[in-house]
């Protein structure tokens, strides 16, 4: 194998391979990036068993071939050489090495054979639609920081995406839990998406299929079937196994009862959770909320560290209430909001309470309130 390739266009192709590759691991091969050179592409292919990626690019193939090569020192290489450099790849077979040129900076690295590296098995997918990049982008970004991390609860961690009716139809719906908060966001159902089954998609994979959706111009091809999922452009797909459980009924924990409602200005609002959960203690984290008409102070009382308030100016036309939240959970569901308000909509200080953008129901979240 001889290849060349400009030095921008290799490194965005190994950067996505070698964000795939598992930094510890037993079995060497899965350290590597399988590199296959035919016609005028060069394709890199990694994997860690349940993901898998390939990106395909345009090069100068002198000699076509196949080899493996570890994926983070090949990154690390072509990271550091200079911008708009020619890189030349060149696999030595009875060595079983290969040698990247680049100007006068010359590397020699050791290769494993191509036929050890596993390919995951194709399988027939029961569904396949497009969307469009940003869609898709919305429905995982506002979703995900609510993934569980408790390993014991597998099946929450990842984002749910399945069809679904709301008020206004049909949606491909993505929903994430961990117990404590939970977002729920809808998207317009894509033609043909109707039949999809309900699959969970792992964090790993949620985080590595961001960097696939952020050209707004780009249409990806989503296929899905009871066991894997697929996001594909023309030039690169991620292949991913989904998470073996039973996602929970989200809907019994969404409130519907919820009357008191408050509307703030959801920039200025994080601004002043975040101010005064300085005082407050690490392991709590308790920030509370005290409403009364038009009138909104948050405090923290953490007896080892100190006390902070701060009064915000609100619309709220209900009785008094308070009500505790960890600030965390309330900073990364203001942080959510693209509009200029946020709308909580709250019954007690014993139940949760339900977040939205202004009257738009199509991305809401819902929190959990604390003791304070």
């Amino acid at each position: 194998m001889k290849i060349s390739i400009e030095r921008g266009t290799l490194l965005k192709a190994v950067s996505q391979a070698q964000s795939v590759v598992e930094r510890r691991n037993t079995i060497p091969i899965l350290a590597n990036v399988l590199i296959e050179a035919e016609g005028d592409t060069v394709s890199f292919r990694a994997t860690d068993l349940d993901i898998e990626v390939v990106d395909r690019t345009a090069a100068v193939v002198e000699r076509p071939g196949a080899t493996t090569v570890s994926a983070v020192m090949l990154h690390e290489i072509v990271r550091k050489l200079p911008d708009g450099a020619l890189v030349n790849l060149s696999e030595d077979a009875a060595s079983g090495r290969l040698t990247v040129t680049a100007g006068r900076s010359n590397f020699n690295l050791a290769t494993l054979p191509k036929e050890d590296f596993p390919v995951m098995a194709n399988s027939a997918y029961s569904s396949n639609f497009s969307a469009k990049a940003p869609v898709l982008r919305r429905l995982f970004d506002k979703a995900k920081f609510a993934i569980s991390t408790e390993e014991t609860r597998y099946y929450l961690n990842g984002v749910y995406m399945h069809t679904a009716t709301s008020e206004d139809g049909p949606v491909l719906r993505c929903v994430a839990t961990d117990g404590h908060r939970l977002a729920r966001i809808d998207a317009p159902l894509p033609e043909n998406a109707s039949d999809m089954p309900g699959v969970i998609i792992p964090r790993k994979t949620v985080n590595e299929l961001r960097k696939l959706l952020d050209d707004d111009d780009a249409i990806i091809a989503v296929s899905v079937s009871e066991t894997k999922v697929r996001f594909a452009t023309d030039v690169i797909s991620l292949t991913s196994k989904v998470i073996d459980g039973t996602f929970p009924d989200y809907t019994r924990v969404i409130p519907t009862g919820n009357t008191k409602r408050l509307e703030v200005d959801a920039a200025e609002f994080a601004k002043a959770v975040d101010r005064v959960a300085t005082v407050s203690s690490e392991r709590s984290r308790a920030v509370k909320l005290s409403l009364d008409e038009d009138r909104l102070v948050l405090s923290v009382n953490a007896p080892d560290s100190g006390a902070a308030e701060e009064e915000l100016a609100v619309a709220y036309g209900d009785e008094r209430l308070e009500i505790g939240f960890n600030a965390k959970y309330l900073l990364e569901i203001a942080s959510q909001v693209d509009r200029e308000n946020a709308v909580f909509m709250f019954n007690s200080s014993g139940d949760p309470t339900l977040m939205r953008e202004g009257n738009d129901t199509s991305a809401i979240y819902v929190v959990m309130p604390m003791r304070v």
